[in-house]
């Protein structure tokens, strides 16, 4: 199996995190969200552990939560005694409804508007992660107002080609994110961030990228961002106190993917985080880190009901299920790759060679082309799609005017609602 969490019961049935996928459809329906709370939490274990072991006690994993945004989430990664990051207002207005200490969030995006910055003070967040001069000015001029110093790191761009999908690529020189080493910016706006009266420098932050899997691309940006720290403590006598380097561990979709162990990956950094800043004679920073995919994906499975099975002899083969690009969109948008089941038919041979699409009115609705199902599969079966906890509730939409479906948190031998199936009311609650 793609995921240690799955499993087939004496039934033929699919089960993940022990329970019965079909018993789970029978009480919830499809299209269904489902995650496994038992391995969120041990996500959230080994990344705190691990980094405290190999960086120090002060070392701290954030909760990237862009991969997968909702009230219950964040109560979670707090009982877990890791931080977050957050890229929105709706992301920090989530976080603080559900509890959440925003002395330990973070606060991204490279367009905060000053509403944004306005509102985010108001919650008394930890820390902004700037993004350019002008979001640098417009935080001072706010800060000074509220009268507060303000907590910042600012994001600096490496350089580095992670060899990942191109839309997910963010530490290229030629990024939107972020303030190049190479051009001179990234220079330019720590000598800024120093000048200002209500604003106080903390550290660095860098993200490659995501879905990294060459080895050495974490390492190069740990080098050139050591460099930067060493440079800036020359120039302007400044000791950077914090040091982010960001998340992009590759998650396996697929079985030809490779498995990344998180600890060994963490230790192999760390290794060269010591070695680097005893060469360079710098304090060590505190290191955090944002993993998101990494922590989530694999607590995820998508369930669906099959429509109608469509054969077009001598040319291919569809499978159309009730969800599609409205609850994961990861295909249009990257050719995603996924591993698909038929949930209730798990001891049948797969030799049914098709796409699997949705029900949206749009020929790019496909959720994984080419893939072996059973020869019997038929409609009202049942299939699921692995590996979805991160990017696919998070980037659902209405499109079509289809309701988002539900996500249930699995823990133990509880299941239980933690974001409710949208109805068609909600589809017009805001229309005038």
């Amino acid at each position: 199996m793609i995921c240690d969490n799955l499993d087939i019961n004496e039934l033929g049935h699919l089960t993940f995190s022990g329970f019965d996928t079909v018993d789970l459809v029978k009480k919830y329906g499809t299209p269904l969200y489902l995650l496994d709370e038992n391995k969120i939490r041990e996500k959230c274990h080994l990344y705190l552990e691990t980094m405290h072991k190999y960086f120090g006690k002060d070392a701290l994993p954030l909760y990237a939560s862009k991969a997968n945004c909702f009230k219950q989430m964040y109560k979670i990664v707090g009982e877990e005694h890791i931080g977050i990051d957050v890229v929105s207002l709706g992301e920090l207005y989530t976080a603080h409804a559900a509890g959440f200490d925003l002395s330990k969030a973070f606060f991204h995006g490279n367009n905060k508007t000053d509403e944004d910055i306005y509102q985010a003070i108001k919650y008394n967040i930890g820390y902004f992660v700037v993004d350019n001069e002008e979001e640098l000015l417009s935080l001072q001029e706010i800060a000074q107002k509220e009268q507060v110093v303000q907590k910042i790191l600012i994001r600096i761009t490496p350089g580095i080609d992670p060899h990942t999908y191109v839309e997910v690529a963010t530490g290229n020189v030629d990024s939107k994110f972020g303030n190049a080493i190479a051009t001179g910016q990234a220079d330019k706006i720590v000598e800024l961030a120093l000048r200002q009266k209500n604003i106080r420098l903390v550290g660095l932050h860098c993200h490659v990228g995501s879905q990294v899997f060459t080895e050495d691309v974490h390492l190069k940006a740990l080098r050139i961002m050591l460099d930067f720290v060493k440079h800036i403590k020359d120039k302007y006598n400044y000791e950077t106190e914090k040091l982010n380097l960001g998340g992009g561990f590759g998650v396996r979709y697929v079985e030809s993917d490779p498995l990344i162990d998180i600890e060994s990956k963490i230790r192999e950094i760390a290794d060269e985080f010591h070695q680097v800043c005893h060469k360079l004679k710098i304090r060590e920073p505190q290191i955090l880190m944002e993993p998101g995919r990494s922590l989530i994906a694999d607590s995820g499975l998508t369930l669906y009901s099959v429509g109608s099975v469509k054969k077009i002899i001598g040319y291919k083969n569809y499978v159309s299920v009730d969800g599609g690009m409205t609850d994961n969109p990861r295909y249009a948008l990257y050719k995603s790759s996924y591993t698909c089941l038929c949930a209730n038919k798990m001891r049948e041979s797969n030799n049914f060679k098709c796409d699997l699409v949705g029900r949206c009115c749009e020929s790019g609705d496909i959720i994984q082309k080419d893939i072996l199902l059973p020869d019997s599969i038929r409609r009202n079966d049942l299939i699921a799609v692995c590996t979805t906890g991160a990017y696919n509730y998070s980037m659902s939409s209405n499109y079509n005017r289809l309701p988002k479906p539900p996500v249930v948190m699995l823990k133990d031998k509880q299941d239980y609602l933690v974001v409710k199936r949208e109805s068609y009311q909600d589809l017009i609650r805001n229309d005038i």
